[in-house]
């Protein structure tokens, strides 16, 4: 069992020292400064600047972020405090449905509801022209694809909490919203982060549906209305095409490093932010 256990955790180490290998081509080339920092992308002319990859992934990631998180707050409290028991009982197989849908019916769901309705209607709406292929259409869908992970783990969060809690702040006079606020998003706080945590991990490394929808435009981004380019979707769009060219290997697998030194740097934060919720709640 020690061996086993030993052998998972190991995993992360071999990864990462394997996509550090496959880099290093490209790193002696140019410096880490340059690549980093630099939003020139040009593989035949030996330039590969990731900054607006890096700026495509965090508008989408962070945009999906501020749309699904309350959404599915309040979801959870819903499901969890108000709704009569049929209501939670259709729910849940819905959710786990849409946990279960591939990425791709939401790319394409993306494509023929989301993209249409960023083009015709919210963009003009703004006065602004755009495509539809945008950071916007992108993180819409990839708040729906995180939206059942955070929802099912949160109600979990809320039922794990005593039921004498609520029982003490109710017979003190507190009304049903303000035990709610008071006294179980305070109690669930540490859990409410895990939630969002695990569903926004994979909202990083999403691939497919991203792609699909986000317009896929070496550039940086300045609004919501721009198409952009995640890492993710430049890994999936151009592994094994074009590898003929001096360094482009090597510069995908910095690529995918730089993407997994990412979420674990978000996961290190969320862990830290956890340890001194509940450092204060001791």
């Amino acid at each position: 069992m020690f061996f086993m256990t030993s052998a998972c955790a190991l995993i992360v180490v071999f990864m990462a020292a394997g996509l550090l290998i496959k880099s290093f081509p490209v790193l002696r080339a140019n410096s880490p400064a340059q690549i980093l920092f630099s939003d020139s992308w040009s593989p035949l002319k030996g330039e590969f600047g990731m900054l607006a990859f890096i700026a495509g992934t965090v508008w989408v990631t962070g945009l999906s972020a501020l749309i699904a998180m309350p959404v599915s707050l309040f979801s959870a409290i819903y499901l969890s405090e108000y709704a009569p028991s049929w209501l939670r009982k259709i729910s849940r197989p819905f959710m786990d449905v849409l946990a279960g849908i591939p990425s791709v019916v939401f790319g394409v769901w993306g494509i023929l509801i989301i993209v249409p309705l960023v083009r015709d209607c919210i963009a003009p709406f703004f006065g602004v022209y755009s495509s539809g292929y945008s950071i916007l259409a992108a993180s819409i869908v990839l708040a729906v694809m995180v939206f059942p992970i955070i929802i099912q783990i949160t109600i979990e969060v809320f039922h794990s909490i005593p039921g004498e809690l609520r029982d003490a702040s109710l017979s003190l006079g507190a009304t049903k919203w303000q035990t709610i606020k008071l006294v179980l998003l305070r109690k669930a706080l540490p859990g409410i982060i895990a939630a969002n945590v695990l569903g926004f991990s994979r909202a990083f490394g999403e691939t497919m549906a991203v792609l699909m929808v986000a317009g896929n435009i070496p550039a940086i981004p300045h609004s919501p209305l721009d198409a952009g380019y995640p890492l993710p979707a430049l890994i999936a769009n151009n592994y094994g095409e074009m590898l003929s060219i001096p360094l482009y290997d090597s510069a995908l697998m910095l690529a995918a490093l730089v993407l997994f030194l990412i979420v674990i740097m978000f996961n290190l934060l969320s862990r830290y932010i956890l340890s001194r919720i509940n450092l204060r709640a001791a």
